[in-house]
Parts: structure tokens; sequence; C-alpha cells
């Protein structure tokens, strides 16, 4: 039975609110919230806006203007217990005075974990693992990145009821309702980038950038082109901030950065791109390609989550699928997701669902 109260669960419902408004700013770091009470009376709150900026607790710290001493802290994720570009919040909940501690899930990143023995140590009564669910969705990416160096890798498809993603010819624009089309540009921006394929490339030409979403961040754009066949006129290019990963030796055009990971069969190395993500700190990959790359991506095991927007209409058998794959050898064999959430999206329905 849990420990926590009511009333515990109701503030630190609060703080995962105030968490997910950092959704689309604060990559590479978490996204994180902190309510500071006292009794049943909010006395200070806070998040995370931005890498660099001040962290929930010491923002929740701030508005709470001195009253934070004897108070519960509810913060979404344990605090951190090192010195990076912000001082560590563990030892400001010290300095502050407040009395108890309660996290919703413990730092998974070893470079910041155990703020909790440092509250421990002085005496502050710390708890974890009150909404602790709710708490890594928010930040299933940055978990990701930290425990298995990858994104979480989303990949999103747009299809008609008979599966269809294009016309025979290639002609996708639009398959999707209004709706749905802006529901996509919401997942755009909570990534830290977004991936697409030559194949796409050419065939639809698309910029890649998040429209009609109100947020400060474009998210890198990532094409994978193992030749360097990107034409110099590519809407991609526009802007800057893309980076392509390659098999040959060779320049993207207009400058753009290249990264060269070719795998024995002469192709980018798809599991290795992850990992060079990673490194630059991309937590959430948002994945836009077509038939070939969607199947190379599953195949090697580099999907985490399938963003599926399904169209009430019929396009035939001559148009692609959403993925290049082997049918199975038996019906057992055939790949099976676990279906996150299911909702209409204007005309459309929205399936969330992950491998």
């Amino acid at each position: 039975m849990s420990a926590f109260s009511p009333q515990d669960t109701l503030f630190m419902r609060r703080a995962l609110e105030l968490a997910a408004r950092g959704l689309y700013t604060t990559t590479p770091n978490p996204r994180v919230g902190c309510v500071l009470a006292k009794g049943d009376r909010v006395v200070g709150e806070g998040w995370h806006e931005r890498a660099g900026g001040p962290h929930a607790e010491a923002a929740a710290l701030a508005a709470a203007r001195g009253e934070a001493k004897g108070a519960t802290a509810y913060v979404t994720l344990e605090p951190c217990n090192h010195h990076g570009r912000t001082p560590p919040c563990a030892a400001a909940l010290v300095e502050a005075g407040v009395a108890r501690v309660v996290a919703a899930m413990r730092d998974p990143n070893p470079e910041a974990a155990h703020g909790a023995d440092t509250l421990r140590a002085v005496g502050i009564a710390f708890e974890s693992g009150l909404l602790e669910d709710e708490a890594r969705e928010l930040n299933i990416g940055f978990v990701s990145r930290v425990t298995r160096g990858r994104p979480w890798v989303r990949m999103k498809a747009a299809a008609t009821l008979d599966g269809r993603t294009a016309m025979a010819d290639g002609r996708s624009q639009w398959i999707t309702g209004e709706a749905a089309r802006l529901d996509g540009h919401r997942w755009r921006a909570r990534a830290c980038a977004i991936l697409t394929g030559i194949g796409t490339v050419r065939a639809d030409d698309p910029l890649l950038t998040v429209r009609g979403v109100d947020t400060p961040r474009q998210p890198l754009r990532v094409v994978v082109d193992s030749r360097l066949e990107t034409p110099p006129t590519a809407r991609v290019l526009e802007g800057g901030n893309v980076l392509f990963f390659c098999a040959v030796e060779g320049a993207a055009p207009c400058g753009a950065e290249t990264v060269r990971l070719a795998n024995a069969g002469g192709k980018v190395d798809l599991p290795a791109m992850l990992a060079e993500l990673a490194r630059r700190g991309v937590n959430e990959l948002h994945v836009e390609g077509g038939f070939k790359l969607n199947g190379s991506l599953l195949r090697e095991g580099c999907v985490d989550e399938l963003l599926l927007y399904l169209n009430p209409s019929l396009l035939g058998d001559s148009g692609p699928g959403i993925a290049d794959l082997a049918a199975p050898a038996a019906l057992e064999g055939r790949p099976r997701l676990k279906i996150r959430s299911l909702d209409r999206i204007g005309e459309d329905i929205r399936i969330v669902a992950r491998t």
C-alpha cells in the first residue's frame, strides 16, 4: 500500500503539469517540474525551461521568496547532485531548509544522480516513486539516451485504411487531414531531431521544420543519404541546421555537416548513427522517412515507437506501404506491437504503438 497521501499525489500532478511546459524547449536536458508546499498551501513552483537556465527546483525556490524552510518539495526527477552549467539542486534544497523531498523518479543520469544521498545526509526525508510512470513517459527520450546510449526513436507515417502511404507514382500530399498534419507538427516540436532519407528528399522535397506550433526551437534535421545525392536545391537545406549521414567519402551540398558511417553493405550504419546522435544530445528522434528507410530501421531494431495516422480512404494495391519488410514465413512470426493509445484527430485516427 502506498505511503503517499492524496495531497502528495495532487502536488506531484501539478509538478508534472509544470514539467510539461518544457516539452519543446529543454533538450538535451530532462523536462522537470517542482512544487514547494507547506500543508495544503503552495509556497513556490517552477519548471526547467531550457538548457543552461535555472532548474525546476531553483525556479521554485526563487518563487517561494524565503518561505521554503520546512516545506516539502515535490520534484518530477531526483534533484541533481552535480555542478554543470547551473549549481546542484540538492545543495540548494539543503540550503533553503526544506524538510522533505518527494521525487517521481530517480535520476538515471550517472553524472547527476545521488541527490537523495546529499539530502538524507543532513536529515532531509527523501521518498521517490510517486507517479513514476508518468514522469518516465515525459522524459522517455532522456532516459533512453543516458541508459541505452541511443535516442528514443519514434517513426511517423500517414496511410490509408488499406495501409498505403502514397500513390504508385509517389504522390502523398495530402493523405491525412489538416488536424492530423498539425498534430504531427506537435510531435516534431517535442523531438530533438527529425530524420528522413534521400528517397523522401527526392519524392517530397520536405523542409522538415516545425510549423503551426508555438515553439522557439527548431529540431536538428538529419538526412540519411548513403551516396550524398541530395541536390543543392533541396528545401531541407534551407536555413542550415542539417546533418547528413553517408557511407561514402565526400561533402554534403551547401557545406552541411557530414558524418560517414558505412556498414558492410555500403549503406549507413543505422545503429551507429543512433549512437552518434545520442552523443550529440539527441533524446527523441522523430522519423519521417519512406518505405525503404522505414523498413531498414525496423529490421535493424532501431525503432521504439510508431506514430501512425490512418485516413478513412483507400488507395488499392499499387501504392507503397509503411515499410519495406519481408513477409514472415508464418503468421506467428510477424512483428507484434503494443498499442499505447488510439485517438481520433479530426477525420483521421492516430495510433501510438511500441515495438
